[in-house]
């Protein structure tokens, strides 16, 4: 079934529920999911809706045109995601695979509503897992003198692709802003603790160290400040002084597999509302 969602935030008010179902409703819309929440504290509205296509009176560009003005005069910021353009998802990664191999499998299953055009690498060492799953492979070498230059051609390569949305699924660089300014609140990644403890290298071994009894994982949006962007999902797994530093590794794995999964799939089916540096995650 084809839909339509539209994503909205504005300062809250009277009447905006009515003014988006009336809207949907004036142009023979059948609404098959609505969710909303208010930030009492910074006074700000929240709405998700969903409604199907078949018999609505406007489609594509139609919708924006006709709801700009509506928006507009309740100050909303707002999107409208049509599920007939399935999202362009291009995958960057390093040599760890537990990730991308879940990632992969998960599309081929078809638990996640996308396009995998393009696989992305800094190294070698996963091109076989993309041969098997039929995706592009492009290898990219990244030193700090080619940096600039790897990721200009990184940026024509979304473009020739048609990519809208970048996933590092646990890709060992650090992107520049100039990458990330391409593309806000579209780059994903996977960060292998729970933010904002335990940042660095080695946050297992640290979290061991330290006789931690939780260990988790986040994934968020990128940003221009390093590990700080709005987070879309997190996880836990608890621990106990009989695990080993390697026990956590393979804990922390699974933490990161799963979440990731799950936020890019919010992503996907447009469930994530970006505000300030958080997300509602409907």
């Amino acid at each position: 079934m084809a839909t339509a969602t539209l994503l909205i935030h504005c300062p809250d008010q009277p009447g905006l529920v009515n003014t988006v179902t009336g809207f949907i409703l004036y142009h023979g819309g059948n609404i098959l999911h609505l969710d909303q929440h208010v930030d009492r504290g910074a006074n700000v509205f929240f709405m998700r809706v969903e409604w199907a296509l078949e018999g609505f009176a406007l489609n594509g560009d139609a919708i924006r045109n006709a709801f700009a003005p509506i928006a507009k005069e309740r100050q909303m910021a707002w999107n409208v995601h049509l599920s007939e353009k399935r999202r362009r998802v291009a995958l960057f990664v390093t040599k760890e695979g537990h990730c991308l191999y879940d990632l992969l499998s998960r599309h081929e299953a078809g638990e996640l509503p996308c396009d995998l055009p393009v696989i992305v690498s800094n190294h070698e060492h996963l091109k076989p897992a993309a041969e098997r799953f039929g995706i592009p492979f492009v290898h990219t070498p990244v030193t700090a003198t080619t940096k600039a230059g790897i990721e200009a051609e990184h940026i024509a390569l979304m473009k020739a692709h048609e990519i809208d949305t970048i996933v590092l699924a646990r890709y060992m660089q650090i992107i520049t802003p100039g990458f990330i300014e391409a593309y806000p609140n579209q780059i994903i990644n996977i960060h292998h603790s729970f933010l904002p403890a335990f940042v660095g290298a080695k946050p297992y071994h640290q979290a061991h160290e330290r006789g931690v009894k939780l260990i988790g994982a986040t994934s968020h949006y990128v940003t221009t400040e390093l590990d700080q962007g709005p987070i879309i999902d997190q996880d836990v797994s608890r621990v106990s002084h009989r695990d080993s530093a390697t026990d956590m590794v393979r804990l922390g794995k699974d933490l990161e597999k799963i979440v990731l999964s799950r936020a890019l799939l919010a992503h996907l089916t447009n469930r994530v509302l970006v505000y300030g540096n958080r997300t509602v995650v409907f």
